[in-house]
């Protein structure tokens, strides 16, 4: 029926695990509804790593998809995408800047893809704690995850995590982050080019 909610209540890992053609049932705009996605937390996580998320159009945000697009919600700690058909809109929820002051917001795209990336700290994260390793290369403690984006502004990107608790929190230099398995298959969907705004 028209309007009806095929969502209601999931877990927060729930609906990520929905097939594609679910994805894209549920992205259909008269049927997705703000209200009608409410994520449950475990019974065992924290107040301030508990997410709330709400649909997005695309329209609100782009002029179109060209090559997709991704929606940063640093507000709601939720990333949004939408593949240039229409036909997939995911979403994933996330970490976000520790602070103002190390956060950027407006419109950006992807220009370079790294598997396995090494993670260098910035200048200005150097400067803020000096025992910072020069590097760390790919595997489980890199703070870069599996897979990184870069954004067009340097040194912003959206990538994996090494630690789970991260996800939902303001836990980054500025980047945003999103759990490793949900970060390779974005990795997969996403071109250079893609648009992408942090709001």
């Amino acid at each position: 029926m028209k309007g009806t909610a095929l969502i209601h209540t999931v877990t927060r890992r729930g609906l990520f695990g929905l097939g594609a053609a679910s994805i894209a049932m549920i992205a259909a705009p008269a049927v997705l509804r703000a209200q009608d996605i409410t994520f449950v937390p475990p019974s065992d996580a924290k107040r301030h790593n508990i997410a709330s998320f709400r649909g997005q159009r695309w329209q609100d945000h782009f002029q179109n998809l060209r090559k997709g697009a991704i929606l940063c919600d640093l507000e709601s700690r939720a990333l949004h995408y939408w593949s240039e058909d229409e036909s997939l809109y995911l979403i994933h929820p996330s970490s976000v800047p520790m602070s103002e002051e190390l956060t950027r917001r407006g419109y950006t795209e992807i220009v370079l893809k790294r598997r396995n990336p090494t993670w260098i700290p910035t200048p200005n994260m150097r400067k803020r704690d000096p025992s910072l390793p020069q590097s760390v290369g790919p595997g489980p403690n890199n703070p870069l995850g599996s897979r990184a984006l870069n954004l067009s502004w340097q040194y912003y990107r959206i990538h994996g995590i090494d630690k789970v608790e991260k996800i939902g929190r303001p836990a980054s230099n500025g980047c945003v982050g999103i759990y490793n398995e949900y970060i390779e298959r974005l990795f997969d969907l996403v071109e250079i080019g893609t648009q992408v705004r942090l709001l």
